[in-house]
């Protein structure tokens, strides 16, 4: 059931990706100027540069699931955590390098190795919002004061949003 479930989970996605992409294609023919293969072109560039980072990011996220025994899981970052489990996918997520390839791929296999709902939620916000990683071209392109501030300004949010979804949607797989 669960296999099924996933697969549906990811059909509608997948369709409508196929669907932007054949009509962005249609459009990139009708012009009749090459767009369409230029197209074509950047996005083997892409996918030659990301396969690797994507394949190792899933082979991490099934040995997750495998090697990592329940009960530690449970222990520190499953619904049992509480707090200790928040703040380690807090501190994890902001930590992670990488883009939505390595992170989000990492997080599936947590989630489905049974860690809680509010330590992925707290992964997600902290990798999204602090990007521990991003910070030296941050700081670079935008300037130390603004990185602090945006840095200040979204400290608490990872930390709240774990709390968030683990009070409301606590058990839910």
């Amino acid at each position: 059931m669960e296999k099924k479930r996933r697969i549906a989970n990811m059909l509608i996605p997948t369709l409508i990706m196929a669907f932007l992409a054949v009509i962005l294609l249609i459009i990139g023919y009708s012009k009749g100027e090459g767009q369409h293969i230029a197209g074509l072109k950047s996005a083997m560039k892409m996918t030659v540069d990301i396969l690797p980072m994507l394949v190792f990011a899933f082979i991490m996220a099934g040995m997750i699931q495998t090697l990592l025994p329940q009960e530690l899981l449970s222990k520190w970052i499953g619904e049992e955590s509480g707090i200790r489990g928040i703040l380690i996918g807090t501190v994890a997520g902001g930590i992670t390098p990488g883009g939505p390839y390595v992170s989000l791929p990492l997080a599936a296999g947590f989630l489905r190795a049974g860690a809680g709902i509010g330590t992925m939620v707290a992964f997600i916000t902290a990798w999204s919002l602090w990007a521990v990683s991003r910070l030296p071209m941050e700081i670079g392109v935008m300037g130390w004061k603004f990185t602090v501030v945006r840095l200040a300004c979204t400290f608490f949010f990872p930390p709240i949003a774990g709390f968030l979804a683990q009070m409301f949607f606590s058990g839910y797989k």
